[in-house]
């Protein structure tokens, strides 16, 4: 309880900022929209019919799915980090990201192999999302299938890796025989976007996030276990392979899902973790749970705000700001330390 009364300060602050990135990012745009306008058709009685439309029909679904994103990615890196014990660990070690790139290649650029026809009439936004989700469910299965067969946490994350460089293998494979359009079209899905999602969409990704979320709660009590160490952890009588299915099992719903209906989202798995240790200087994860979830969700409404280059009519890739703007900032803030907390 003392420890909570310590941050509560902290908490209050990341609260105020989430909610000022929240309107700031609705209010950014090619069209810039007074925060009176904003709340205006939030509520349904905005004067201006096109500004309505923008916010309640692009950007407000835009920015809840820069929260789900952020606060995802940020709480799975956080869980494999402390499952590896590896400060290196992110989101996608486990080779959820592979597979689900595995599932939109051969939609997108298998029509080199299986015929133009036959791609031009699978490719749909739907069948993206449904080829990644099963790309990534195929790797999780399989790794779920290794997890219950090996005792070492750290042959987990090895055969992970693996998967991922098969998957890319075989990627790379389909590339070559596919035409520019299709490496195109595959490039741009890689590059990662916010605002492609309907309002249908983004709630069927918060079912599923939901889950993930309620699998990384119940996690807690065996991720502070687990830093002590596993010998230790199985002294105490914690049941070392049902944690650790529970973790990657958290971890794969909410970065699969993120890949799913995002795509491909680099550094705010691997970075905000760290970042959110430099201010929560704790090992707890009742703590560091719900402010990693505060922090990932910022720093993706910044990287998002920033994307859309305000006032103007281009949007640059999400992934390019979040690495661009998160890693520097990262760096400096482990120089000006000089230790990494973990």
């Amino acid at each position: 309880m003392s420890e909570t009364n310590t941050y509560k300060g902290s908490f209050i602050l990341l609260i105020l900022t989430l909610i000022v990135c929240f309107f700031a990012n609705i209010s950014l745009g090619s069209v810039s929209i007074p925060l009176k306008e904003i709340f205006n058709s939030l509520v349904g009685a905005s004067s201006n019919a096109s500004w309505q439309y923008i916010i309640v029909d692009y950007r407000l679904p835009k920015a809840v799915t820069a929260i789900l994103v952020g606060s995802g990615l940020g709480i799975s890196g956080l869980l494999m980090q402390t499952l590896f014990r590896n400060p290196l660990a992110g989101p996608f070690v486990l080779g959820i990201t592979s597979g689900a790139s595995l599932g939109v290649a051969l939609v997108i650029l298998g029509g080199g192999l299986f015929g133009g026809i036959f791609a031009s009439l699978l490719i749909s936004k739907w069948t993206i999302v449904i080829a990644a989700s099963l790309g990534s469910f195929l790797v999780l299965l399989a790794v779920l299938i290794v997890s219950s067969r090996v005792k070492d946490t750290m042959a987990i994350l090895i055969i992970g890796l693996m998967f991922g460089s098969i998957t890319s293998a075989v990627v790379s494979v389909l590339s070559y025989f596919s035409s520019a359009e299709q490496l195109q079209q595959y490039i741009f899905w890689g590059f990662g976007s916010l605002g492609n999602l309907s309002w249908n969409e983004v709630f069927i990704f918060f079912v599923i996030y939901c889950f993930g979320i309620l699998l990384s709660i119940l996690a807690i009590k065996g991720l502070n276990t687990l830093l002590l160490g596993e010998n230790y952890a199985k002294s105490l009588g914690l049941n070392i392979k049902r944690s650790r299915i529970i973790i990657i099992l958290a971890t794969s719903l909410l970065a699969g899902t993120i890949t799913a209906f995002a795509g491909p989202i680099a550094f705010i798995g691997l970075a905000v973790p760290h970042l959110t240790r430099q201010i929560f200087n704790t090992s707890n994860h009742k703590i560091l749970l719900p402010a990693v979830f505060l922090f990932g969700a910022i720093v993706m409404l910044i990287c998002d705000s920033i994307a859309q280059l305000p006032t103007s009519d281009y949007t640059l890739p999400i992934n390019a700001i979040t690495s661009l703007i998160g890693a520097p900032v990262v760096i400096w803030l482990l120089v000006r330390k000089r230790k990494m907390v973990f």
